[in-house]
Parts: structure tokens; sequence; C-alpha cells
């Protein structure tokens, strides 16, 4: 879940760090692009020796577009649409199966687990990731899949505008006709249509979406290009922009004192006078210098934050009379390192949020069952319960937006202030056409406790502020920092 400089579901995996970028995390993320799907592997007994249902087989995934192969200890996947098919991804099977018939595969850094729950139904974990999805057995590949792909501009064309057709989450609540637009540009595409222009036909088709989750980028040689749009009078949380921001707020807002630097840069701290604390978050990934994921970022997150959130801070003479928590700049990334940190801000279990995506091709408004995160108080570990001073602002997008949410729930006073997050909380669902180009779209839905989606408009502060504008700059001013400081000021 991304925005920041070139979006994480637009690269290889293995490619990671060097822009902000985010992680709602995909099955699978470039593919062969013009291949015939090979049949799924014969079981073999790592599979199937464990009792009851197994794993081994073919399965259709509830929302999402893609159909897996389980069997001969591998697991594949293949994105399909009514018109299309392509092999995603080969993962390799870890160790013997579990109880129940669990089996866990690995590829590329990326962990995933099958657990079969009957014989015809069985749910996928994607490390990372919160929430499962669920398969449905089915007899065989998609017709689809066993014919050549065709991939010149017509092929490229249709495949993009029947995967948005049959996965995006919200053209109505983003204003968009997507029958109208194929009537608009389908006519302009032939078979002699360029690179460039076809570029620019998906990229202007896709642009009144304003969903920073939608990216297309050509990366074939001799032609590379990347389409995005964020919401109107909203900046990218690029380094650039997040290396600007953090230096004004080292000079201005901390008086020159720098702040201490975790997780790779992504985390600072700092104490402030009248004993505030003050936390800056920049991002939920990458928070080392190898292959970001759960099991290297995880452990990295609670190595920070048993520095910062100590028990010195947390109770005694000497505790947190308020703490500050800005992720006005904030890329995204993984919504599991968000709950491990407000796991460290509660002492009491409570909802989070809640998912869905998007499971009918022909209807945008039926959703998977809803599945409720929870956020669950540290063990183990000092925990802060006193009152919070949230910073949010346009930048703060994807997997910052439900670190937000979570921590609407808390039993202590919570108080966002600043500016409408951006309002693209889902992961991103990520493509690569018949040409090799590569596009993500918004598939999920998240809501609150209530079941209020944010996506579009983005969470409201409860108290308005402006966020790094240019009369901001122009004044040396940081309203809402200083609102932040106030308010804990006086609630202390």
């Amino acid at each position: 879940m991304a925005i920041g400089g070139e979006p994480r579901a637009l690269r290889p995996r293995r490619a990671r760090r060097g822009v902000l970028v985010a992680a709602g995390t995909a099955l699978a993320l470039a593919g062969s692009v013009g291949t015939v799907a090979a049949a799924p592997p014969a079981p073999d007994t790592r599979t199937t020796r464990a009792a009851g249902p197994s794993a081994d087989g073919i399965w259709r995934m509830d929302g999402y577009g893609m159909v897996v192969s389980v069997g001969g200890g591998e697991l594949r996947a293949w994105d399909t649409t009514a018109i299309s098919c392509q092999a995603t991804l080969t993962a390799g099977q870890e160790g013997a199966p579990g109880p129940g018939g669990t089996v866990r595969f690995g590829a590329d850094g990326m962990v995933l687990t099958v657990a079969p729950r009957a014989a015809d139904r069985a749910s996928l974990t994607i490390g990372g990731t919160v929430g499962t999805r669920g398969l449905r057995r089915i007899a065989a590949l998609p017709a689809t899949c066993g014919r050549p792909q065709a991939t010149g501009p017509v092929a490229t064309f249709d495949v993009f505008w029947q995967t948005f057709r049959e996965n995006y989450a919200f053209f109505d609540r983003r204003g968009v006709d997507w029958d109208a637009a194929r009537a608009k540009y389908r006519p302009k595409v032939h078979a002699g249509t360029t690179q460039e222009r076809l570029f620019d036909i998906l990229a202007a088709m896709v642009a009144p979406l304003r969903d920073g989750h939608v990216a297309l980028q050509a990366d074939t040689p001799g032609f590379q290009r990347l389409a995005r749009a964020v919401r109107v009078g909203t900046t990218p949380p690029t380094i650039e922009y997040d290396d600007r921001i953090r230096e004004f707020i080292v000079r201005r807002d901390l008086d020159g004192r720098p702040l201490e630097q975790y997780a790779n840069g992504a985390i600072g701290y700092a104490d402030l006078p009248g004993g505030i604390g003050y936390l800056r978050i920049g991002r939920f990934v990458a928070y080392t210098d190898g292959a970001p994921g759960d099991a290297a970022d995880g452990p990295e997150l609670r190595r920070a934050l048993d520095r910062i959130v100590t028990r010195a801070r947390t109770s005694g003479p000497g505790a947190w009379k308020g703490l500050i928590v800005d992720i006005r700049v904030n890329a995204g990334g993984m919504d599991t390192l968000g709950l491990a940190v407000a796991g460290r801000l509660t002492d009491r279990p409570y909802t989070a949020f809640g998912k869905q995506a998007r499971n009918d091709p022909r209807d945008d408004a039926r959703f998977t069952p809803r599945q409720t995160l929870r956020v669950t108080p540290a063990v183990g570990a000092p925990r802060y319960t006193g009152p919070i001073a949230l910073l949010t602002g346009g930048s703060t997008v994807s997997a910052a937006e439900t670190f937000a949410l979570a921590l609407s729930g808390r039993a202590a006073a919570t108080t966002r202030i600043g500016e409408h997050t951006q309002g693209i909380l889902s992961d991103t669902l990520n493509r690569t056409l018949p040409n090799g180009w590569r596009f993500s779209l918004s598939n999920e839905r998240y809501t609150d406790a209530r079941g209020v989606s944010f996506e579009g408009p983005g969470i409201p502060p409860h108290l308005a502020a402006p966020v790094f504008t240019d009369a901001e700059f122009a004044a040396d001013r940081d309203t809402a920092f200083d609102r932040a400081r106030t308010l804990l000021s006086r609630r202390s």
C-alpha cells in the first residue's frame, strides 16, 4: 500500500527500497507474458499425509480474481478475468504439513499458508497482511488458462479495463462510470497503436479515479513511464518530501534537537518539555536493509519500541503526560506493523477495523464477509495508556490510515489533529498486462468499528489545522503540532 516514489505494487518484491513504498501485499507482483498455464502438479505425500481435508487441488479465491493450485510440494497462482489468465507465482513448500493439513509455502521472501477447512473450502494467509482469503475448490483451471494469451494493444486495453471492471471496489464512491470510460477510449485503440499512445489512453481512463493506489507502469526496453494520481490538493509522501518535512520539524518544532532515529530511519523520537513525548512514524515497512517483510520488520519494530516505550515513560513520576504521534507524512506499509504499534498503546484488546474484498465480477456492491481485526496489547513489554494527539494529513496514506483507525478504539483519549488522510485504505491488487506493463488497483473496503468506510475522502481530524501548507511554511508555523502540545499540556 504505497504512493510514495515508485509504488511497491509495481516492483518485483525483492527489489525494494531506495524509495518510500508500502506493502498492501499481493499474492503476485509480476508474471510471465503470453504464457500458457501448465497443468497443476499431481499431489504427493508431502501435502496429503495429514488427516482430514487436504490442501491439494485447484482453488478459486473469494475476491481478488485469482486461482491457486496446491500439490507436488508447490503452490501456483494465476491472475484471471473473464477474458484472460496469467501465471504469476510458484512457491515451494516449507516443511511438513501442520495441524489440520495446514501447508506453508515460501517465494521471494513471501510466506503463504493454506489451511483446509472442509473438503471444498480452505483459507490462504499471506505474511505481513491482516485477515485471510477464502478459497473454494474447483474441478479444473478456467478454460482461458489453457490457451495462449494475446499481447497486442487491443488485448492489453481489454485486460486492463476488464480487470478493473471485475475487481475495483469504488467506482460509485469516486464518481466514475467505467462502462462509459470504455465506450470513450476503446475506439481509440487498434493493432497499430503505439506504446506511447496506448499508455496515455490507459492513464487518462483511470485518472478521474484520483486513487493513489491506482498506478500504471511501463518498464520495457526503450519505454519507461509511470502514471498515478492522488487526491487533489495533497502531496505524495516521497523520500524528498519526507526529508524536507523532517528537517522542518527538527528545526522549528524541536528547537534543533535531533530525533532519535530507529528502524532504518522510519521512526523518530524526541522528548518535549512538560513531559510530552513526540513519536514520528514515516512508514510501516522497510525497517531493515534486507528484504522487507514481517519476519524482518517485526523484530526491528519491537526493538525500536522497546527503546521508546519504556517503563520510565509509561509509569512512575517520569511517565509521559501525553504523547504526540505524527503520521502526517507516512507512505504506508504493512497493517501488521501498525497494529503492533497500537498494541504498545493500550492495556486492553479492542476492535481496530474491518476488512472486505469485492467479490462479484459483475456487481461492485458485493463483498466478502467482513473480517474484524483487533488490537492486542503487547505481552511482556511496557505499554502507554494515556492521552494521544495523532497528527494526520493528506500525505497520511494506506497502512498509516488503518493505523489511525486502530488508534480510534483506545480507551484513553486519542485526538486526531490536522487534515483528512489521503483516503486509500485498501491493499493494492497488483497485475501484469499482456504486454508486460504492470498496474495496481483498490479492491478492498476497510471500515471502522461502526462499519464506516473512509475510502476517497479520507479519515477526518477531530481538530482541523493546516498541514505543511505554503502559508504555514512562509510564516514558519506548524499549527497542528502546536495545537497538539497545547491540548496535551492542558490534559496533564
